[in-house]
């Protein structure tokens, strides 16, 4: 059996099936009903895969902005790693439910065109109360306001408190969860929506655009606005936002210790009072089993990174976006489950080679090489 290097393997490892966790989670629904009810009742594949991958983002994300040490190459990879199958995936869904073949999405529905647009194309949709193209990408939208954040943090050197901002964002959660009704962005807040967006948007612009002070400015700005979205927009209720957020951090945490920049000792507790304050966030017996098991995987997973894993769950590990992308649009494409798992691995092949591949390469040339330290500004 051929094997991966392990320091280049376990986060993809980890992303393959998490991925696939819940690929499995909405196939099951689809075409198993009867059968998927009974897994979900006992615990929600589909959860443990999205924190498996909030927490592999919390730890490769900051350490990719600081390898980087730009805040301009930073938000170039960003852009250029996931844009293009966004927008492919977008128009696949598009184009197909205008041909008929799939239903017509809620992005078609009564909401303006241009701010659905700009939701989706920001990844902020969920945080904005606008439909989703693609119904998975709302897990982007966290995504996206922790990397706000984390370059919000970054900008001002305060990158490496990620073990107290975990349980910063943690704690707070349980009261601001019972609150704050599920999103103060509610309703057809058209022109709130708009604002917002636009403002992340400025605050990108200037962040990669400006230098000095203003650059710094543009940088907290946007990490600010990203922490306000999760607390007032979170459709799933403020205290599961501000967990998914507070698990990235935790994800950092054990970065940062690994590096030596914090104990181990304040890693772990972040860890534990993230976990401990996520439990009761959604009244579902389904979903402690869930984060609990997500947690115990990432953790079992960094204890054997030094190990070797298959090949194949490595490069499973590297299609991942493209399974999470695309796989909403074969369930209504595919007539069983047979058919959707034998077109869906070598489709996110293709589209890994055809479309991402060539993205972030063009994404690195463009970014430039890294420089030697970060690039933060200065006064």
């Amino acid at each position: 059996m051929f094997l991966a290097p392990a320091r280049l393997a376990w986060l993809d490892a980890l992303r393959g099936p998490a991925a696939l966790a819940v690929t499995l989670h909405h196939a099951g629904w689809t075409f198993i009903p009867a059968v998927w009810a009974e897994v979900d009742r006992r615990i929600d594949m589909g959860t443990w895969g999205v924190f498996v991958f909030f927490l592999v983002s919390g730890y490769i994300i900051p350490a990719s902005l600081e390898r980087k040490g730009d805040l301009r190459a930073f938000w170039t990879g960003r852009a250029f790693r996931l844009l293009p199958l966004l927008l492919l995936a977008c128009a696949l869904m598009l184009g197909l439910a205008l041909a008929g073949v799939l239903p017509v999405p809620d992005c078609l529905g009564d909401r303006p065109a241009a701010l659905v647009v700009l939701g989706n194309v920001t990844m902020l949709q969920e945080l904005l109360n606008l439909p989703a193209v693609v119904n998975v990408t709302w897990t982007l939208s966290y995504e996206m306001a922790f990397y706000l954040m984390c370059v919000a943090l970054f900008a001002v050197g305060h990158e490496r408190r990620s073990a107290g901002i975990a349980v910063a964002l943690a704690v707070p959660a349980v009261p601001l969860g019972l609150l704050l009704p599920k999103s103060v962005i509610g309703g057809r807040a058209d022109l709130l929506a708009a604002t917002l967006g636009l403002a992340v948007v400025a605050a990108v612009a200037v962040t990669v655009l400006a230098r000095g002070r203003l650059r710094t400015a543009g940088a907290v700005a946007g990490g600010l606005l990203g922490l306000a979205l999760v607390v007032l927009g979170s459709r799933g209720g403020t205290w599961q936002g501000v967990i998914i957020l507070a698990t990235m951090f935790a994800g950092t945490a054990v970065y940062r210790a690994e590096q030596g920049t914090i104990s181990w000792r304040a890693a772990i507790t972040a860890v534990l009072v993230v976990l401990g304050c996520g439990l009761p966030a959604k009244d579902d017996p389904a979903w402690v089993p869930a984060i609990v098991l997500a947690f115990c995987t990432f953790w079992l997973a960094y204890r054997l990174r030094t190990r070797t894993f298959p090949a194949w769950l490595a490069r499973l590990g590297v299609i991942s976006f493209s399974v999470y992308l695309l796989h909403p649009i074969l369930l209504y494409v595919l007539p069983d489950l047979l058919g959707y798992l034998l077109v869906l691995i070598p489709l996110s092949m293709l589209t890994y080679h055809l479309v991402e591949a060539p993205a972030q390469r063009l994404g690195k040339r463009l970014a430039g090489p890294a420089g030697p330290g970060p690039h933060r500004a200065q006064p």
